[in-house]
């Protein structure tokens, strides 16, 4: 498959992603609230301050949101752009507990390390802070292609340990 038709799969999911930030996660009902079981991890994700793929780079954080509406569902959506590269997270947040949170969404990893490489997949992630560190990380590191990516997304420093 050649690059230009590989971008164009890349915009075609991306435009996707969002069609799925309004629409029910993957296996849930539109009104079923995420579950929250540890309110300092819930404050976590209100100050979310980025997220990075280690290919991209941790010096550039990306773009990320995490909203909370009406009926209680959480919903986080993020891209890192860099060096040709792209990653997006997009979906519902449906469990929020110490030290870790479950996504129901999709990530897509475009264009690093390998100009080439297209990652798209869509399922229930789980991201947990280990090691006291000031980022919840993707605990999947090779789902795609064998590549160890570590995706990670921040939180405020004073939230840290």
């Amino acid at each position: 498959m050649d690059l230009s038709r590989k971008r164009a799969i890349f915009a075609s999911v991306c435009g996707g992603l969002l069609a799925i930030a309004a629409s029910p996660a993957i296996g849930e009902d539109a009104s079923s609230p995420t579950t929250v079981t540890s309110e300092r991890d819930a404050e976590r994700l209100r100050t979310a301050q980025g997220l990075t793929l280690q290919w991209i780079g941790w010096d550039r954080r990306g773009n990320v949101h995490v909203a909370r509406d009406p009926d209680g569902v959480w919903r986080i959506n993020g891209t890192q752009r860099g060096d040709g590269g792209r990653l997006a997270v997009d979906g519902t947040i449906t469990e929020i507990g110490e030290d870790y949170f479950l996504l129901d969404g999709r990530i897509v990893i475009s264009g690093t390390p390998d100009r080439d490489r297209l990652c798209v997949e869509d399922k229930v992630w789980r991201f947990a802070v280990t090691q006291e560190r000031g980022y919840y990380r993707l605990r999947e590191f090779e789902w795609c292609d064998g590549l160890t990516d570590y995706v990670d997304i921040y939180f405020a420093p004073r939230l840290k340990g």
